[in-house]
This record gives C-alpha cells, sequence and structure tokens, in this order.
C-alpha cells in the first residue's frame, strides 16, 4: 500500500528542513493534537501513540539521501516506512511530501488507509508552519 501527502511549502531551506528531520525529538512538533504518547526511546527511535490507535515505534533508517528522510517501523507487526521528500524552492523554502509505503493484507489495508492518509497529511500540514 502507498500513500502520498500533499506536496507543502516549508520556510526552511532544505539543509535545515533535513537537518530538523534527522532527529527524533523534533517529531514531536509534527504529530496530531490527539497524540496520547511520545517518547524518545533511543537517539534514532521514537514511540508515539494517538488516541483509539495501538502505539507505533519508529527509527530513522536512513538519512544519506540530502532530498530524503527515511523512518520505519521497529516492529514486523506493522511493516512500513514513510519517507519525506525535500525538494529547494529557494534558499529559504523548500517543498515537502511524505510517502507511506507499508506491506499489508487488503484487510488490514483497507481498515487504515484513511487514518493514515489524515496522519500523513497532518504531518506535513504542522510541517508547512515550521520556520
Amino acid at each position: 500500500m502507498e500513500l502520498k501527502s500533499k506536496k507543502v511549502e516549508v520556510n526552511l531551506s532544505k539543509e535545515k528542513l533535513h537537518e530538523f528531520l534527522q532527529k527524533v525529538e523534533n517529531y514531536d512538533q509534527l504529530m496530531p493534537e490527539n497524540r496520547a504518547k511520545f517518547e524518545v526511546i533511543r537517539e534514532n527511535a521514537f514511540v508515539f501513540g494517538l488516541k483509539g490507535m495501538p502505539e507505533i515505534a519508529l527509527e530513522i533508517k536512513d538519512v544519506s539521501n540530502p532530498n530524503k528522510v527515511v523512518l520505519g517501523a521497529i516492529s514486523d507487526k506493522l511493516p512500513f516506512t514513510l519517507t519525506a521528500d525535500l525538494e529547494e524552492i529557494s534558499n529559504d523554502k523548500t517543498s515537502a511530501e511524505l510517502l507511506f509505503e507499508g506491506k499489508f493484507n487488503p484487510m488490514m489495508a483497507m481498515m487504515i488507509k484513511n487514518p493514515i492518509s489524515k496522519f500523513i497529511d497532518t504531518l506535513t500540514d504542522n510541517m508547512a508552519n515550521l520556520s
């Protein structure tokens, strides 16, 4: 299953946004208001929970490409990645889009498609408010 967020403009240079997304503690600023939990569990990983949903642990998988930051689920129960694609607009503006890729059975995919779509759109909306 693949889902893409809308593209948003962020008032940060691509380098600054890339650095921001490499620090797991910064993801607390991007989470929806209905979060029930956010906890950094190690330098490159965090756990978050939204009201009414199970907790999910994510870790930074790859930051080698200056145009991407890849997060991945720590648990094999919900195997997915969340990739931030960054594109420079100007020295202090960046276009950002999130790509969710997961391997789920059709029933699970149908159940989580709408909540995940709303979640990644919220993350990008909150990213657009950074400066």
